[in-house]
């Protein structure tokens, strides 16, 4: 397939005609039942005319997804919600009028329009608004919702640049609408409104905090902590290992000086069966010797935003173990270590 690139930089006015005449090509492709990968607040989106079976499946069969992973629908008016689901309570009102456009997915019972190949043949639908200009002109243009999981090949660290879904996916999907690097770097958070009280099945930019402030009582889910829970999959990121570059990825928890301890005796462990062993870490006062060490940042927000591109940054280095050290998980340090526990292999306590 011949994949059409088109390069809206972030130093491109994305208020002109141009721009808007360049999304108008890919809105196009959706409108017909084409893939468009572009970019949003979080991670690029693979995405397809949600309301359109034929289209969808096209993502799955790209992504090598499993068919009971569900999509988040994304749409650029709330009035939107009001089609894609059956039942919209006052709590999604207030949610939507606070946090939305953001990284915020909201699941709600779903209307007979939305396909169960869009939600993995569920009775309910993930929404949610993207706080990204060219994301929400792509929508707009293209006058359907669109579905559209990470850029990337199911499990592997979701692309937080056009360069990486080019690498991805170029010559496997139509469009790629490349605009730089994303602002957060995590997907959005995913908070289950079929349920009381509301729970949070994947933490995101919109933190537990920021929830409890508006509504009250608000649950994490087990699946969020790295549990392994029998249940129905209403969200991506429970049940699949996800977000995994091809080296293993070994999470050290607890006090930093048990932590550096560990790490320095994992290092040196590796090192007699010959590994090649790469160090993520929050800044360089901690020098443990490893073959390729990375500074990912030390703020939460910094982080979250290197997350991914340091876990492919370690594949293209060629390292066989990744050892990260682990933070606190609250605020948006939840949503990092979850997916850092997701990436990984082995979770140690030390």
């Amino acid at each position: 397939m011949q994949t059409l690139v088109i390069t809206l930089g972030p130093q491109d006015s994305w208020e002109d005609e141009k721009m808007r005449s360049k999304i108008k090509i890919a809105a196009e492709v959706l409108r017909k039942g084409g893939l468009v990968a572009f970019p949003t607040e979080t991670v690029y989106g693979l995405g397809a005319n949600a309301l359109d079976s034929k289209a969808v499946k096209k993502i799955f069969e790209v992504k090598v997804r499993p068919a009971d992973n569900p999509l988040i629908v994304h749409i650029a008016s709330k009035a939107e919600v009001y089609k894609l689901a059956s039942e919209v309570p006052k709590e999604a009102e207030e949610l939507m009028d606070a946090f939305w456009p953001g990284p915020l997915t909201l699941i709600l019972k779903k209307s007979e329009i939305v396909p169960s190949t869009t939600t993995g043949g569920l009775d309910t639908v993930a929404i949610r608004m993207p706080a990204h200009k060219i994301a929400l002109t792509l929508i707009e243009e293209s006058k359907v919702p669109v579905a559209a999981p990470s850029a990337n090949l199911s499990g592997k660290p979701s692309p937080t640049s056009g360069e990486h879904v080019i690498r991805d996916l170029y010559g496997k999907i139509d469009v790629i609408i490349d605009a730089g690097e994303t602002q957060i770097g995590l997907e959005s958070t995913v908070l289950d409104l079929t349920v009381d009280p509301p729970t949070i099945l994947r933490p995101g930019g919109i933190t537990p905090e920021d929830l409890e402030r508006l509504l009250g009582e608000v649950q994490v889910h087990p699946a969020v902590e790295g549990r392994k829970v029998k249940t129905i999959v209403k969200s991506p990121g429970m049940k699949y290992r996800h977000y995994a570059p091809n080296a293993d990825v070994i999470v050290v928890e607890g006090n930093t000086e048990k932590v550096n301890e560990k790490i320095r005796e994992l290092i040196t462990k590796y090192k007699r069966e010959g590994k090649k062993i790469g160090v993520m870490v929050t800044d360089m006062r901690q020098r443990y010797g490893a073959d390729v060490t990375k500074i990912i940042g030390n703020d939460f927000e910094t982080i979250a935003r290197n997350l991914f591109k340091t876990l492919r940054e370690f594949d293209e280095e060629d390292v066989d173990i990744i050892i990260a050290e682990g933070i606190e998980s609250v605020g948006l340090g939840l949503a990092i270590m979850n997916r850092l526990k997701r990436a990984s292999y082995k979770i140690i306590k030390a």
